[in-house]
Parts: C-alpha cells; sequence; structure tokens
C-alpha cells in the first residue's frame, strides 16, 4: 500500500528563484516534446513513445543550454506527464461513444499553467534529513515536518500553489495491511444535500455549503479583478488581485478538506466496515439547478477519504450502487417510486416509516454486506 506524506516548504528568496527557473525549463520541454509527437504524426504517421522522446532529451540539452540547470531525472519525468496526457486522450476517445464526453487533446502548457516538477526516484537525487529536504541542483530547503515518513520513501513531487505556497509530497510505500472485517459495527452512508451524509444508524453530518459562505466574498474580489485584468500580466495591482481570488479559493477548499479528512477519520476509527454510495457525480452535476450544490458538497472526496483510510486501517470497505436505494423499502423490500420532495420513507406494504435519507443508508449497509460476501 502507497501512503503520501505532504509537507509545507520555506524556501529561501533565492531557493524560489531556482524553483521558479526548474519549473520554466519543464514547462518548455513539455511543450517541445507535444510539439514533437504532433509534427511526427503529421508529417510521418509516425507516434513516439516515452522511450523515444526520453532518448531525445540530451540532444534537447545541446540546443537548450539551460535544460543542463536542472536535475536528468526531473526532465526525463516530463517525457512521463507527456505519455500519460496522450494515454488519457486515447482512453477518453475510447469512452466518448459511450459517455459523449469530450476527448480533450493534449494542448501546450502556458505560462503559470504548469506548476509542479517530479523527482521520480527518491534515493536519487533527493533526501530528506533533520536540516531539511535536500534537492539536486536546489539545495537544502526548510520543512514544516509535521510527521515523520513512514515506509519506503517512492518519489517526491515539488508543487507551487496560486498564492505563491510551496509544498512536497511524498509517497511511501508502507507495505501490505491485512483487511479485518467487523460486522457487528458496520455502517452504511448515505450522502445529500440536505444533509451532508446520514448514517445507517441514525447519525447525521450537517451539509457545511462551504463555497455558498464564500460567495459574496469572492463576488467581491471578482468585481475588483475584472477592473484590472486587461493589464499587463507584470502589473502589480493585477497580480495583488488575482491572488486574492486566489486566496478565497485556497480558503474553501482547504476548510472542504479538512471536513473530508476529519469527517472520515471518525468513521473509520468508529466502525468495522463501511459502505457508501458510488455516485455518478459528473452526469449528476448535468442537472443545472443542483450543479453548483453538488460539486460544493464534494461527495468524490469524502469517498476517496473513507476508502484509504478504511485501506491503511485494515477494516472492510465497499461502494456499492445507488440505484433503488432510496425506493426500496428496508424493512420488507417493498420498491415504491418517490419524488425527490419527498423526504419520508413511508411503506405502503408493511407501514414501516422512517427518515428517506436514513432508509437509504441501511439499504446501502445491506448491499454492502451482500457484496462482500461474494
Amino acid at each position: 500500500m502507497v501512503k503520501s506524506f505532504k509537507y509545507r516548504l520555506r524556501p529561501t528568496k533565492k531557493q524560489v528563484k531556482i524553483l521558479l527557473a526548474h519549473i520554466e525549463e519543464c514547462r518548455i520541454l513539455y511543450n517541445q516534446l507535444l510539439c514533437a509527437r504532433k509534427q511526427a504524426w503529421k508529417n510521418e504517421n509516425k507516434s513516439l513513445s516515452q522511450y523515444d522522446q526520453t532518448n531525445t532529451i540530451p540532444l534537447l540539452k545541446q540546443q537548450h543550454v539551460e535544460f543542463t540547470q536542472v536535475y536528468s531525472q526531473v526532465l526525463q519525468q516530463v517525457s512521463a506527464r507527456v505519455d500519460l496526457a496522450f494515454k488519457g486522450f486515447f482512453r477518453r476517445l475510447k469512452k466518448r461513444a459511450k459517455t459523449g464526453e469530450k476527448a480533450g487533446f493534449p494542448r501546450y502548457k502556458g505560462q503559470n499553467r504548469y506548476d509542479s516538477i517530479t523527482y521520480p526516484n527518491f534515493s536519487s537525487g533527493c533526501r530528506l534529513d533533520g536540516k531539511g529536504l535536500r534537492l539536486s541542483k536546489i539545495g537544502c530547503i526548510r520543512v514544516v515536518q509535521h510527521r515523520p515518513l513512514g515506509g519506503i520513501p517512492k518519489s517526491c513531487t515539488i508543487t507551487r500553489t496560486a498564492t505563491g505556497k510551496w509544498f512536497a509530497s511524498i509517497p511511501c510505500d508502507i507495505g501490505d495491511i491485512s483487511k479485518k472485517t467487523d460486522t457487528n459495527s458496520a455502517v452504511g452512508i448515505d450522502v445529500g444535500l440536505n444533509s451532508f451524509a446520514v448514517t445507517s444508524d441514525g447519525q447525521t453530518i450537517a451539509n457545511q455549503r462551504f463555497f455558498r459562505k464564500e460567495e459574496k466574498t469572492l463576488a467581491k474580489a471578482q468585481r475588483k479583478w475584472d477592473a484590472v485584468k486587461k493589464r499587463p500580466k507584470t502589473d502589480a495591482v493585477r497580480e495583488k488581485r488575482r491572488k486574492v481570488i486566489a486566496r478565497v479559493h485556497e480558503r474553501i477548499r482547504n476548510k472542504r478538506h479538512n471536513f473530508a479528512h476529519q469527517e472520515s477519520r471518525k468513521m473509520v476509527n468508529r466502525y468495522g466496515f463501511i459502505a457508501v454510495e458510488k455516485l455518478k457525480v459528473q452526469k449528476m452535476q448535468k442537472n443545472g439547478r443542483l450543479s453548483k450544490s453538488i460539486a460544493d458538497a464534494a461527495w468524490s472526496l469524502f469517498r476517496h477519504c473513507l476508502e484509504y483510510k478504511a485501506e491503511e486501517a485494515g477494516i472492510g470497505f465497499k461502494a456499492v450502487k445507488p440505484e433503488y436505494t432510496s425506493q426500496d423499502c428496508s424493512a420488507c423490500g417493498h420498491r415504491e417510486k418517490k419524488k425527490l420532495s419527498e423526504r419520508v420513507h413511508h411503506c405502503k406494504k408493511c407501514g414501516y416509516t422512517a427518515d428517506r435519507d436514513l432508509n437509504a443508508a441501511i439499504n446501502i449497509l445491506t448491499l454492502g454486506l451482500q457484496r462482500q460476501a461474494v
């Protein structure tokens, strides 16, 4: 199992300049490799592989001397990113007939559109010790190491946020963890908009609506940005107002992630088996009236946090299809259609009455236990 450790970096002004220069060189290389793929297909009807493009990097170093300032494996990882972009494009192209979504051909990276570099081999080029994170051709960067690394470090990705903060993400192999499913303390979770989640044992988690609470602040910052956005990108006022918008979005994101991590941790600590809905959130967001609220709730993030925390703790986890979980009676199984406005489940066959979300959560738990037993 791989677990990621994320640390805040405190680089000096000199190190920030070096990091920005490395990111810029990687962006230029990305665009050159992307252009080479397009030209090879257009002129020779030939598809270049990651191996082919990695082998061209030494030649590109001779043509563009600035590439030599960047660690060699960091440059090689850029060709892996280009390859992943094309693999994603072809995968979406195959699914387009079924889903109807746009394939999205890989695009060139403009300025401020390339925000990270990766050292693919942690044992070569980077090292974490008591003084900080030592990166080849950058130096030792001070780290806010709030917890020690666990397991075997695999790689290291340095990321710059829109507000100018720097982070290091280090995935570590912590080994296999045996699963221990405890059906005596099992729970089913139904997510929604009125309440963020309702559990099968009757507990309710309130919907925080982080984006809704910040909408007025964001709108005010956006109006100020609109007044200066046509100025040159080097203008100090323009950059200052851009960062205000970025800080609002970053604050919303941090609150949402903190909420998802805290609630998922409570669930994993409390129960021995967790069953949740496997929702198709992208399709649900096509509803124009509810799309903003669905995106604000971040159900997929919550499910992801539950899944990897449950795996790390060694407890059972199952994501089940949500079809008919709100319509079926959890007492007798009778199915009856309900409108979305009907918030109380009342079975006409057996007379069982319960909150609609609670009834759905019990059905989700039942389905999860059935799938786990198979």
